[in-house]
């Protein structure tokens, strides 16, 4: 009797195990690059220039580390704090949560102050166009809003969370419906709502829940460059 290898089992398999993991790990690394690439492109649709939208694309990666306190909430009771990664709260290494007696309500830089800006820097273009594009613009936008309170629910530990594709597809149906026939402000109109949705409707408008949960930070747009607020702006420009 033999217990050596079975001849009959092919020898490649060790090799196209190695390939998979290659290509994985390839995958991973490749993965930063497009999506800078996606989303430097939806910003040019924005109109603006490609140089300017690189830099506000590298601004919204590396602010993704920056948290900016706002706002403190004692509490009676040690609070859990989940760390946040570069890219949101996926972190590579074993995950240490923190216990703190408050509440920290902060601003993340790249997730919510450059997308907001990037909004704000729309407005002399709805202003140029009148009473009718910032009528679809509001339309539009309350409807995200709306939308986005009714699916939000805060999550202990973490704070406010909803479907990351929920705002994005909710601002360009909404723009698709009532402004079929403005193309040029078809873009910044669809950004916008998909900014300002989750925003209001799922961070804003919920707080006050956020006293019912236990969580240690509040980091509105603390998911960085996979939050639903940059998400929802970034898909909300490129599919519109």
């Amino acid at each position: 009797m033999s217990f050596g290898p079975d001849p009959r089992m092919p020898r490649a398999l060790p090799v196209i195990g190695c390939f998979g993991l290659f290509l994985a790990l390839l995958l991973t690394c490749l993965m930063p690059l497009v999506m800078f690439d996606v989303m430097r492109t939806a910003l040019v649709r924005l109109h603006l220039s490609p140089p300017a939208a690189a830099l506000l694309v590298l601004g919204i990666f590396l602010g993704s580390v920056i948290n900016i306190p706002v706002h403190r909430f004692t509490r009676n009771d040690p609070q859990p704090e989940v760390p946040l990664g570069p890219f949101g709260y996926v972190t590579l290494g074993p995950q240490m949560r923190g216990l703190r007696m408050e509440t920290v309500v902060a601003v993340n830089m790249g997730g919510c102050v450059i997308p907001c800006l990037i909004a704000v820097w729309q407005l002399p273009q709805f202003l140029e166009g009148g009473s009718p594009v910032l009528g679809r613009l509001l339309a539009v936008t309350a409807a995200n809003v709306y939308a986005c309170y009714l699916v939000a629910r805060p999550v202990p530990g973490i704070g406010i969370m909803m479907p990351g594709l929920f705002s994005p597809l909710v601002a360009i149906g909404m723009t698709a419906l009532l402004c079929p026939e403005m193309m040029e402000q078809r873009v910044p109109i669809a950004y916008t709502a998909g900014i300002l949705g989750p925003l209001i409707g799922a961070d804003l408008l919920h707080l006050r829940d956020i006293l019912k949960v236990p969580v240690g930070v509040l980091s509105i747009g603390g998911a960085g460059t996979f939050d639903g607020i940059v998400l929802s702006g970034i898909l909300a420009a490129l599919l519109a």
